[in-house]
């Protein structure tokens, strides 16, 4: 099972920039597996933001960030990263990074089989 430790939330005015990494550890899915973030409003559901292949191959975003919001991967340190541009107020939530064995286009994983504690962004007008 792969551990997931995200760090990098804050608060930040509308219109400005935040970058969380997710930091994995231990066994992986025979060496690929689907790397995303989710996020989490006060009383919505958990939505994907954006995902990718740990080995290469597909990138992919929800519809509400694409354009704003860029993952990305430092493989010799095992961290995923996302970058957060031009946020809004309705970006506000509490992020969590996930792991599984299949992205999917939504942003999303199938399968998750790993969770982070998950890092509170909080955009203001």
């Amino acid at each position: 099972q792969v551990q997931l430790v995200e760090s990098g939330g804050g608060s930040v005015q509308a219109g400005g920039s935040l970058r969380l990494s997710c930091a994995a550890s231990g066994t992986t899915y025979g060496g690929s597996y689907c790397m995303a973030w989710f996020r989490q409003a006060p009383g919505k559901e958990r939505e994907g933001v954006a995902a990718l292949y740990r080995r290469g191959g597909g990138i992919y975003y929800g519809v509400s960030v694409k354009g704003r919001f860029t993952i990305s991967q430092d493989n010799a340190k095992n961290t995923v990263y996302l970058e957060m541009n031009s946020l809004k107020p309705e970006d506000t939530a509490m992020y969590y990074c996930a792991a599984g064995p299949d992205c999917l286009q939504t942003g999303a994983v199938a399968g998750v089989n790993s969770w982070g504690q998950g890092t509170q962004v909080t955009v203001s007008s």
